[in-house]
């Protein structure tokens, strides 16, 4: 996929299925079985491809890079070219970060683009810039590798925009902070790259103000939902959007409620509150076990307009 056909296949919804663990290991088979649900389950226009990603919501900061290396294995041979299908690379440390790109490379079916995850630790401004351009370019020119950039501490902003500029290899950005920084975003990217909402499915004032695309957190239950919100926004029919968002905005709000604590665990529970049958929320995963009975009930009265959604 050449990059001006990966930058339409991104203005979609980018679906982030929770990784699944029984026995604080890593479930394939119930992991399979929730991506041949959203693989299934595909509502997008056009006969667009589902966008999948292994990033925050699927607790890949907890995976080691064995699991990391499975995951996007099976993922990507459930796929194959029918789909659209994103890793999640977590660059410390950058070392690691490197081998695990030329592993995933080298797969029958890569990745089709990484994201790179907020980088952690101590570190300034420029030297996230100068880091970071030199690894995009290393495994852009060795592996063919295109990276996305998730955006999360606004001091990182002008040296965001220069890699975007800089690298080839850096196609955009997904904003994970807040609709004030969309603007000046949109605008200083320009025509060189792509800026994806990335704070969940109430992301049409995103899309006003205009992001291409937006993250899902909550497709595994309800993928219906973000599917029509982004057919909604393709054809600026706002109102449509926004309409189903107030259906979304509930369960959105428990999931990012106090610095996102049940940003995993709600869509879990969700999942086994469901009862359906064609997907499987595991038993909770590493420093994520389910949530309290109080906070299950308030998730099952902010499910009850999704699920038809399913």
């Amino acid at each position: 996929m050449n990059n001006e056909a990966l930058l339409d296949a991104l203005d979609s919804v980018t679906t982030i299925p929770p990784i699944v663990y029984r026995g604080g290991r890593i479930d394939y088979e119930a992991h399979l079985k929730n991506m041949s649900y959203l693989m299934k389950r595909s509502f997008l226009s056009e006969g667009r491809k589902r966008v999948i990603s292994l990033a925050g919501t699927s607790l890949i900061h907890h995976v080691d890079l064995v699991d990391q290396l499975n995951l996007v294995k099976e993922t990507g041979e459930l796929m194959k070219d029918d789909g659209v299908l994103m890793s999640a690379i977590v660059p410390n440390p950058i070392s690691e970060a490197g081998m695990l790109i030329e592993k995933q490379a080298a797969l029958p079916r890569p990745p089709d683009l990484y994201l790179i995850m907020p980088l952690g630790g101590i570190y300034s401004t420029e030297g996230l810039y100068e880091g970071l351009l030199e690894f995009a370019n290393r495994y852009g020119e060795s592996c063919g590798a295109r990276f996305l950039y998730y955006y999360r501490q606004e001091r990182d902003r002008d040296q965001i925009v220069r890699l975007i500029k800089d690298s080839p290899h850096i196609i955009g950005v997904k904003v994970g902070t807040s609709e004030k920084d969309v603007p000046d975003m949109v605008r200083d990217v320009g025509d060189d790259g792509i800026v994806i909402w990335g704070v969940g499915d109430r992301s049409t004032k995103g899309a006003q103000l205009g992001t291409r695309g937006h993250t899902s957190g909550i497709s595994i239950l309800c993928a219906r939902a973000g599917d029509e919100i982004n057919n909604a926004q393709r054809n600026k029919d706002y109102d449509t959007a926004f309409a189903i968002e107030k259906k979304v905005a509930a369960f959105e709000e428990i999931r990012f409620e106090n610095g996102r604590v049940f940003n995993y665990a709600a869509v879990i529970e969700a999942m086994r509150l469901s009862g359906f049958e064609d997907i499987d929320p595991g038993e909770g995963g590493p420093f994520n076990p389910f949530p309290s009975p109080e906070v299950s009930k308030r998730i099952a009265a902010a499910i009850e307009d999704l699920l038809e959604y399913h």
